[in-house]
């Protein structure tokens, strides 16, 4: 169920131009243009051949939406449209997309209903699925994430929606604008004398009487951006090797360092969602530990998506300077 909350639980559980990022662009030749056909290969390295740019597209992941949407396009069909709403608000939809059903599992009637002129997937949806939809409608199937290079991979997809849609111009403003916005955040915590700071970024759960904690190490998303703010990430823990998500338990968190700063998101509209407001506050190991008495734990704002694009990750940077800086 979780995994429906956060793109990334069933894998922890079953390019930018910033050269400290080790990000790369796509081969030259890899989206050729013929008058206004446009041929490209997608994250699985298979060939998706288009008529012209794509205007209809469909999204059945939230990160694909976002993308989507940062570059101009607003989707004809998204997955869980009230789930996005209320879980990446980097990004908001414009207008009002059809719903398709959820994230695991779209709808082939309504995505087919809708007569888009491109789906866009990410490998976490089934193959079998995958290939339903491709009957529908061409479909650029994206990697959602690798730990070896998270920012990479972001910016990858990215290019890769952009080739899709006619919006290259757009995606270069989209990049210079997250390094910008990577080189102010990384700027204001070091005149805030956080520069090296010992930093621990989570998101924990509830299910019954157990309360799971999810560690995001160096190869997730958020800790390469973590990383390039100049904050040292303190999980020792590893990470799966798409996501970079750990998995612990409350007394996992005793082998952080005292002094670390520890940061987590929530939100309002899912109780389950925040242990460390509700089931955590009257443990004895979580309010024992050194870094709580400090008064060093942070809720950073609602409604980032942790495994989004720029946008979301813009919007991350934002929110753990002003925490931090507190």
């Amino acid at each position: 169920m979780r995994r429906l909350l956060i793109t990334a639980a069933a894998a922890t559980a079953a390019a930018l131009t910033l050269s400290a990022c080790g990000t790369t662009e796509p081969a030259a030749d890899d989206a050729k243009s013929d008058g206004k056909a446009i041929t490209l290969t997608d994250g699985t390295g298979t060939k998706v051949k288009l008529d012209g740019p794509a205007k209809k597209v469909v999204g059945t992941e939230w990160n694909a939406v976002e993308t989507l949407i940062s570059l101009g396009v607003e989707p004809t069909g998204v997955a869980d449209v009230k789930g996005y709403k209320t879980w990446d608000t980097a990004a908001p939809l414009k207008n009002d997309p059809k719903d398709v059903g959820t994230r695991g599992e779209p709808s082939m009637d309504t995505v087919a209903s809708l007569k888009p002129d491109l789906i866009v997937a990410t490998t976490d949806l089934p193959a079998a699925a995958v290939k339903q939809l491709r009957k529908i409608a061409p479909v650029v199937n994206l990697r959602p994430a690798d730990a070896s290079d998270p920012l990479g991979q972001m910016m990858e997809n990215l290019d890769l929606l952009a080739k899709a849609t006619g919006t290259t111009e757009q995606a270069a403003t989209v990049k210079k604008d997250f390094e910008a916005k990577l080189a102010e955040g990384k700027k204001k915590l070091a005149a805030a004398g956080l520069a090296g700071a010992k930093y621990a970024f989570a998101d924990g759960y509830v299910n019954g009487n157990q309360t799971s904690i999810r560690p995001y190490t160096s190869g997730s998303l958020i800790g390469a951006v973590n990383e390039e703010l100049g904050l040292k990430n303190d999980w020792s823990v590893k990470g799966d090797k798409g996501y970079g998500l750990a998995s612990t338990d409350v007394e996992g968190l005793t082998k952080l360092s005292d002094d670390v700063r520890f940061a987590y998101i929530g939100n309002d509209r899912d109780k389950s969602s925040n242990p460390f407001e509700g089931a955590l506050a009257k443990d004895k190991v979580w309010t024992s530990l050194p870094f709580v008495k400090k008064d060093h734990v942070h809720r950073l704002s609602d409604g980032i998506w942790m495994f989004g694009g720029p946008a979301s990750m813009s919007q991350y940077v934002d929110s753990v300077v002003k925490a931090l800086k507190k």
